[in-house]
């Protein structure tokens, strides 16, 4: 596993904080700090939160696990009765090819949400962003990372717990250097995901060496590939990355018959569990990487969240990805409506920075209740997250991020690399 600290300061003026602050005091319609929104009899915030998360669509194996990380801080959050009531009206992200957003989006702002977890694909939350902040609704994505959300005119509303793929793309750029490869091709998802991560593999991997020899792209919904793939191969690459989503299923089979499996790369967006979709053997030493911890080291964390989803009903879980930027996330939502005494969206976007440390000046704590008794006491609270220290800088990028090089085995399972 490789872990990195990063910071970006350029572009969001003054004028925006200007804007943000005015804005504040029009959509809250009282001044800051009011309790403005709805309380129960004792007087307790009562926050509601949507989810848009990939249901249906080429990220669907994302879906459970980001929504048990939603259900368990849900869960974690209201045991706790530390001042906020919480709900989810749960939601379809879909993708840039159903676009089950298009609905969605407009029927949780309709239900009168305060914030909306999502989306998962950075084109898809690029599809529906200006609609949600237009709306003064706070959205935190638990697993965006395209560099182009950073400086993205969002009035202070986006957020995200994984890192910009800036990171990725620099793992993964020397991660190929170091397994001795110089020349590699990629086929690559033509949206802002899957460019941004080529442009960040691309840059690191040339500045370790290499030359990336190819890099046709497809478009959302194709699902025919042979052009792709006969371009990638033409070229002899040393070794080929994969910068998709669920179309990987379609790729795989075609390429493993023509390139070695081992020298095959995949991604975030696609580095899943095809024990149920390939033939045992068919991916073995092929590598990936993704936002992450290794799940040894949050073990107890995660089992804990799959516990609580099988125990509402739900299959156990066969990937863990993103669920616990998803716990973070709406861990960090509440804290930020304590700190603001209101469940306004643009209040609760003026706290994030502060709770998760990003202003310098809290008192570290690692879960919500601790926090919460920071906050309820006067203090300011800076929350350490399952996923990473989090800490955001003034454009809701976290910081710190950890991303974690995966293997795959016989069983097509991943595993994680031990550096």
């Amino acid at each position: 596993m490789s872990s990195f600290s990063f910071s970006r300061r350029n572009k969001k003026t003054a004028t925006a904080v200007a804007i943000l602050a005015a804005s504040a005091l029009v959509l809250s319609g009282c001044a800051a700090g009011t309790a403005d929104e709805g309380r129960d009899a004792d007087g307790n915030l009562n926050l509601l939160i949507g989810t848009a998360l990939p249901q249906t669509g080429s990220l669907a194996f994302l879906g459970p696990p980001e929504e048990a990380g939603v259900a368990l801080a849900l869960k974690d959050i209201n045991e706790a009765a530390k001042g906020i009531n919480l709900t989810v009206e749960w939601g379809d992200s879909g993708d840039l090819d159903n676009k089950a957003y298009e609905t969605e989006i407009p029927r949780l702002l309709s239900a009168g949400v305060k914030a909306i977890i999502g989306a998962a694909s950075s084109g898809t939350s690029l599809a529906f962003i200006d609609q949600v902040v237009g709306a003064g609704v706070l959205q935190f994505s638990p697993a965006n990372t395209s560099p182009t959300l950073t400086t993205y005119d969002d009035k202070g509303l986006y957020f995200r717990t994984a890192p910009s793929d800036l990171l990725q793309g620099e793992v993964l750029g020397n991660l190929m250097a170091a397994d001795g490869h110089q020349t590699a091709a990629m086929i690559v998802l033509n949206d802002a995901y899957g460019t941004g991560l080529r442009d960040a593999t691309q840059a690191s991997f040339e500045a370790a060496g290499g030359s990336i020899v190819a890099a046709p792209v497809f478009n959302p919904g194709d699902t025919n590939f042979s052009a792709q793939i006969s371009e990638a191969l033409a070229a002899s690459p040393d070794a080929i990355v994969l910068i998709t989503f669920d179309e990987a299923k379609t790729i795989v089979p075609a390429l493993v018959s023509q390139f070695p499996k081992e020298k095959i790369y995949f991604v975030d967006g696609n580095l899943a569990d095809y024990s149920e979709v390939f033939e045992p053997g068919t991916l073995t030493g092929a590598k990936g990487t993704a936002p992450g911890l290794d799940p040894d080291t949050i073990m107890d964390f995660l089992t804990r969240m799959d516990d609580n989803w099988v125990a509402e009903g739900n299959a156990k879980l066969d990937s863990y990805l993103y669920g616990p930027e998803s716990y973070d996330a709406v861990v960090l939502i509440a804290l930020a409506a304590l700190a603001a005494d209101s469940t306004n969206g643009v209040l609760m976007a003026g706290k994030l920075q502060e709770v998760s440390g990003g202003s310098g000046s809290g008192t570290k704590c690692t879960s919500f209740a601790e926090c919460a008794d920071i906050i309820i006491g006067g203090g300011v609270a800076d929350y350490d997250g399952i996923s990473s220290p989090v800490t955001f800088d003034e454009y809701g990028d976290p910081t710190q991020g950890n991303i974690l090089i995966s293997i795959y085995g016989d069983d097509n399972k991943i595993t994680a690399v031990k550096n």
